[in-house]
């Protein structure tokens, strides 16, 4: 039987302001972020789908399903990790995006890797 401590996902992610793709004119505003994504816990598992919540300035909220990360579902044993980057895009100078990493461990349990949220800002727009 496994504990809670198998199944243990962390993730960090670090968003930066893409300028050259940027139009703050058209209310264009293009954001890259880096994520990692940790195996900390005891059993392999295989990162199958992901849920996003993007928000912008205004609060308009969008939400993003799909499988797996830049087409790609990566299997991650006990200490490995996992980097990619991507990008999104808003109407605003500032936003925030958090959410989930659907996984499965090598059991066959499936569980939820928790997104912290991060902020997408334009830099120069928060003090």
């Amino acid at each position: 039987m496994s504990s809670p401590d198998s199944y243990r996902i962390e993730v960090q992610a670090v968003a930066e302001f893409v300028p050259a793709q940027s139009r703050p004119e058209d209310e264009h505003y293009v954001f890259a972020y880096h994520v990692t994504i940790r195996n900390t816990g005891k059993v392999s598992a295989q990162l199958v789908s992901r849920h996003w919540v993007i928000t912008d300035g205004t609060g308009k909220v969008q939400e993003v399903h799909g499988q797996g990360v830049i087409g790609e579902q990566p299997l991650l044993a006990p200490g490995d990790s996992y980097s990619y980057t991507s990008g999104c895009v808003l109407e605003t100078p500032v936003g925030t995006m958090h959410g989930s990493y659907q996984m499965v461990a090598e059991d066959g349990r499936a569980f939820e890797a928790e997104i912290p949220p991060f902020m997408l800002a334009m830099p120069k727009v928060l003090h």
